[in-house]
C-alpha cells in the first residue's frame, strides 16, 4: 500500500501536467476525437508504408515513371488535408447565425405585432398564426429579435405553424435545424454527427464532407489496385508478406464498399437537396409529415441544387423558405415527356 500510493500520486501528477500542457486532453469527448484522428492517420500510413516497403516493382516503376507515384502521393496527402479541413470546419451553428444576423441588423426597428402569441418562448413550443394578408411573407411581434423574424419569415403566409425553442440553446430553430447532443449545439441543415471527423455535418461543411469521402474513395480504390497488382506479380515470393497483403486488402475492400455506398447516398442527397436526418426521420419532423414521400420540398432542380451546394459561399447565413401549398402541388405532379424536354428536373 505504501508503494502503490506514491506511484498513484505520481501518475496523477503526470496526467495533470499533460492536461495543463494540452487542454483538449482533459475533455473525454475531445480526447476520444483526437484518438480517432490519430488512428485514421496511422491507418493511412500503414497501408501506404507496407505497400512501398514490400513492393519492389513499385519502387522501380517510380524511378522510371515518377509522375505515377507523385500523383498517388498527392492524392494521399490531399485526402488527409481534406480530412482535417472538414474536421476543423464549422457545420453552421444556429447560435453563430443568430448572433451574426442580430449584430448585422442591430438598427432594425420594431414593427407592429401581427401574431397572436409572442414569437419567443422560454418553455419550449408555441403556436403562431401568420397573417396571409401581410406584405411579404410575415412580420412578427415587436418583442421579437431580428433572428426570430427571419425564422418566422421562412414559413408560408396564411398557415399556423409550431416553432420550437431549443430547450438546450434557448433559441428559435429554423426549419432543417436540429440540436446535436454530441456537440451540444443546434446545427443549421443538420445532416448527421460524424464520429470519425469528431464534428457535425451541416450547412457549413456538407460540401467539404462530400469532397472528403470522394477523395477517400478514390484513394482506397487506387490503393486496392496497387495491392492487387503486387499480389499478381509476387504471390509466391514470401508467404508471410502475401498473408499480410491479403488481410489488408480484405479490410480495404470492406472500407471501399462502405465509402462507395456513402458517396452514392450523399450524392443523392445533394441532387435532391435533402439531409440524412430529414430522410431518416421524415415522419417525425413537423414540416415534412404531410408531404408525400417522393416530393422533395427544398429541391430547386438538379442544376440549381448542385450550384447552391458547390458554388454558393458559406460566408453569409441563409435560411431556406418552406414551400407554399401551390409549390408543393407543383412538385408533386408526375413527370411527363414535355417536362423532360423542358428540363423540369433541372
Amino acid at each position: 500500500m505504501g508503494i502503490c500510493s506514491p506511484l498513484g500520486n505520481a501518475g496523477e501528477g503526470v496526467l495533470d501536467r499533460c492536461y495543463r500542457c494540452i487542454p483538449c486532453l482533459a475533455d473525454p469527448a475531445r480526447r476520444s476525437a483526437l484518438g480517432l484522428k490519430v488512428a485514421l492517420v496511422a491507418l493511412h500510413l500503414v497501408y501506404a508504408g507496407i505497400l512501398f516497403l514490400f513492393d519492389g516493382d513499385l519502387i522501380e516503376k517510380t524511378k522510371h515513371e515518377p509522375w505515377y507515384t507523385s500523383l498517388y502521393l498527392s492524392l494521399f496527402v490531399d485526402t488527409l488535408v481534406q480530412y482535417f479541413v472538414t474536421s476543423g470546419s464549422s457545420p453552421g451553428y444556429v447560435l453563430d447565425a443568430m448572433r451574426d444576423i442580430n449584430e448585422t441588423n442591430v438598427t432594425f426597428g420594431k414593427t407592429s405585432a401581427s401574431s397572436k402569441q409572442p414569437a419567443s418562448s422560454k418553455n419550449g413550443s408555441l403556436v403562431i398564426t401568420i397573417d396571409s394578408g401581410q406584405s411579404g411573407r410575415n412580420s412578427p411581434g415587436s418583442n421579437a429579435t431580428y433572428w426570430t423574424k427571419r425564422v418566422l419569415d421562412t414559413y408560408p403566409p396564411g398557415t399556423s405553424v409550431r416553432t420550437v425553442t431549443c430547450s438546450y440553446c434557448n433559441v428559435e430553430q429554423p426549419a432543417r435545424a436540429k440540436h446535436c447532443h454530441d456537440c451540444d449545439r443546434c446545427v443549421l441543415q443538420f445532416d448527421h454527427h460524424c464520429v470519425w471527423l469528431g464534428t457535425c455535418i451541416g450547412w457549413g461543411n456538407h460540401c467539404k464532407f462530400w469532397w472528403y469521402i470522394c477523395e477517400e474513395t478514390a484513394l482506397c480504390l487506387w490503393t486496392g489496385i496497387l495491392y492487387i497488382t503486387y499480389l499478381k506479380t509476387s504471390i509466391a515470393r514470401a508467404w508471410w508478406k502475401d498473408a499480410i497483403m491479403i488481410l489488408l486488402l480484405i479490410a480495404l475492400a470492406i472500407c471501399l464498399i462502405f465509402l462507395l455506398l456513402l458517396l452514392l447516398f450523399h450524392s443523392y442527397l445533394v441532387l435532391s437537396n435533402q439531409t440524412t436526418y430529414e430522410l431518416v426521420r421524415r415522419r417525425r419532423i413537423p414540416y415534412l409529415r404531410r408531404i408525400p414521400e417522393r416530393v422533395y420540398p427544398f429541391s430547386k432542380g438538379i442544376c440549381r441544387n448542385l450550384y447552391n451546394f458547390c458554388c454558393v459561399p458559406n460566408s453569409t447565413y441563409s435560411l431556406e423558405l418552406l414551400p407554399t401549398a401551390l409549390e408543393l402541388e407543383e412538385k408533386s405532379r408526375p413527370y411527363t415527356c414535355s417536362h423532360l424536354l423542358s428540363c423540369r428536373c433541372c
